[in-house]
């Protein structure tokens, strides 16, 4: 019965880590929208929305160390409730990085709308889309999707460069568009940064399911 008892707790440690990546995902996709549209009253639901991620953040430590504390669990469970700090660490980040990209919205909202080459709805959908499949890999206890969501970073990074080159020479050949350009390399920071965590928490996956530490692997294999 005490077992049993503990697999229900993490299978409700699951469930809330899962309603955790809800509220996070539910902040990127308002606050890209917010930007592209202008949207005031989007801003105004990511900083709710970034109120109950916090919320969401402490009550999940909360019930993770307590678990620690009182079960002592032994090997893939004990990876896993380690897991789950570490990916809700990365989630409430990504709530912060949503967030501020709403705070760059209301910084533009009263300048003249500029055409940026940039393509945020595109980078913000692949963000969105790392994010997603990680918390996917997570419900699957799938090591190779969370694989292969570490191998996506670099096409977010490669838009992220891409974008800061076009943004800079706009502001070279039209210097009256610069807070604007200067918001959008902001902007596609941050969006860089949330695919960061999204291949951060494919890493903590990787490490659940196989117990092995993976994290510099990739960078490694570029020397």
């Amino acid at each position: 019965m005490p077992r049993i008892h503990f697999q229900l707790q993490l299978a409700e440690l699951k469930d809330k880590l899962l309603a955790m990546a809800a509220l996070a995902q539910q902040s990127v996709e308002a606050a890209v929208d917010a930007y592209l549209q202008r949207d005031k009253g989007l801003c105004k639901y990511v900083k709710q929305n970034e109120a109950a991620v916090n919320t969401a953040q402490r009550d999940l430590d909360e019930m993770a160390y307590e678990l620690l504390a009182k079960e002592q669990p032994m090997a893939i469970d004990l990876r896993f409730i380690l897991a789950v700090i570490k990916i809700n660490g990365d989630l409430e980040r990504v709530g912060d990085q949503a967030m501020s990209i709403a705070r760059r919205t209301k910084d533009v909202l009263a300048l003249e709308r500029v055409e940026l080459p940039v393509d945020f709805a595109a980078m913000g959908e692949y963000a969105g889309r790392m994010i997603r499949s990680a918390v996917q890999a997570l419900l699957d206890g799938d090591a190779r999707l969370a694989d292969s969501i570490r191998e996506m970073d670099d096409e977010i990074d490669r838009m992220n460069r891409r974008a800061q080159a076009d943004l800079l020479k706009l502001i070279v050949s039209e210097p009256q568009s610069t807070k604007q350009a200067m918001t959008g390399i902001l902007v596609a920071r941050n969006l860089e940064r949330i695919a960061d965590h999204a291949a951060d928490i494919a890493t903590d996956v990787i490490f659940w399911i196989r117990g092995a530490d993976v994290r510099h692997q990739l960078s490694m294999s570029l020397d």
